[in-house]
């Protein structure tokens, strides 16, 4: 019991020094329910959190854990080394801006056989709904529906559920694109002229499924009452994508005050405007 609350503690303090060294949104991602229970239910919802995480959008923190996490923390209450203001910190760095959950409609899988009766194999197939809700505002998005390719011949149900699954990478990372907007931080300033910035390098590229020609609006970033309130000070266009991760962009207005701002190291991101 002992060993397995200092890796709890780990894990929350972990989170914690994170959360505070990034600005990214938290996202939860609740275990999908499921109209029949089903073995395989959980490798739907291990697909979302490795859609949303490979998007570097968010920070991922993954509901299934974090009740584990939270159960113990509440039995470990009553340990002196644990004040309330360390208890405080935890919820804080575990809580998500975004919930996302779900609901598998139908998980098939299918054994099939040889002429003989023995099993040849196996196949299958998902159908489930998902959608996202803002904890800060209480809404939610309409729920939309995801629906698998049948799986090719597998060895092993796991197997077949898993490719099953995985034919719904490409659906699942537009959805992301579509339901959460592109913010991504400025790292340089790669060409300036007339004391203006002209060229900037972004922290974003294809894997935040940006392309050549988009436009995005430039903020500033101040701290009003402890949340982060962004300020329009100009406007880029994309390019060249470099890489997977970074993209050059031209600037089409606010040159001086980005340059300024840059150069005074405020905290400065971009928006795609869609």
């Amino acid at each position: 019991m002992h060993h397995l609350f200092i890796s709890v503690l780990l894990l929350v303090t972990s989170l914690i020094g994170y959360s505070q060294t990034d600005s990214l949104p938290v996202i939860g991602v609740s275990k999908f329910t499921s109209e029949t229970e089903s073995k395989f239910s959980g490798t739907v919802t291990k697909k979302v959190i490795e859609i949303l995480t490979q998007s570097q959008r968010f920070q991922v923190v993954d509901r299934v854990s974090y009740d584990k996490v939270k159960e113990e923390l509440e039995l470990q209450k009553s340990e002196a080394f644990i004040d309330t203001k360390k208890r405080a910190e935890q919820g804080v760095a575990l809580a998500a801006q975004f919930l996302v959950t779900g609901n598998i409609i139908k998980m098939n899988v299918y054994a099939m056989k040889n002429p003989d009766g023995s099993i040849n194999g196996y196949k299958a197939s998902v159908s489930f709904q998902m959608q996202v809700n803002d904890v800060a505002k209480g809404s939610s998005t309409k729920a939309e529906s995801f629906q698998s390719s049948v799986s090719p011949l597998m060895l092993s149900p796991e197997s077949a559920v898993n490719e099953a699954v995985k034919s719904l990478d490409e659906k699942l990372r537009d959805w992301v694109i579509n339901n959460f907007p592109v913010t991504v931080k400025v790292l340089k300033i790669l060409k300036t002229k007339n004391e203006e910035a002209s060229i900037i390098l972004i922290a974003g590229g294809k894997t935040y499924g940006l392309k050549e020609g988009d436009k995005l609006t430039i903020q500033k970033i101040e701290m009003l009452e402890g949340s982060p309130y962004p300020i329009e000070i100009g406007e880029v266009k994309i390019i060249k994508l470099a890489g997977e991760n970074f993209a050059e962009c031209s600037v089409s207005k606010g040159g001086s005050e980005i340059l300024a701002r840059f150069n005074a190291a405020e905290k400065i991101t971009c928006t795609l405007i869609k």
